[in-house]
């Protein structure tokens, strides 16, 4: 799936993805490829995401953790996600 995370500052990240683990209001959710349109208020935690391959850290936003070749993490401060037909889009703080 698509994901793109954007501030108010910057696009943080924008690329495919096999997973994403979000920390809603009522606890961490997950979602994954084909997973039904959701709209959901997150709060402040870590997003972490899964990827098929390696990928070119150099290429990341400053603030994308990189966990190890596929996995990767953003710390928010609180958004909204909002998923539907294969593309995730976070609005976060």
């Amino acid at each position: 799936m698509k994901l793109e995370i954007i501030t108010p500052e910057a696009s943080i990240f924008s690329g495919e993805v096999t997973s994403v683990t979000l920390p809603g209001l009522d606890g961490i959710f997950q979602v994954l490829n084909d997973h039904a349109p959701i709209i959901s208020s997150l709060n402040a935690g870590e997003v972490k995401m899964e990827t098929d391959g390696k990928l070119d850290s150099t290429k990341l936003n400053e603030n994308v953790n990189v966990e190890n070749g596929n996995s990767l993490s953003v710390t928010i401060k609180g958004g909204i996600a909002e998923l539907m037909n294969n593309k995730l889009i976070l609005l976060a703080e």
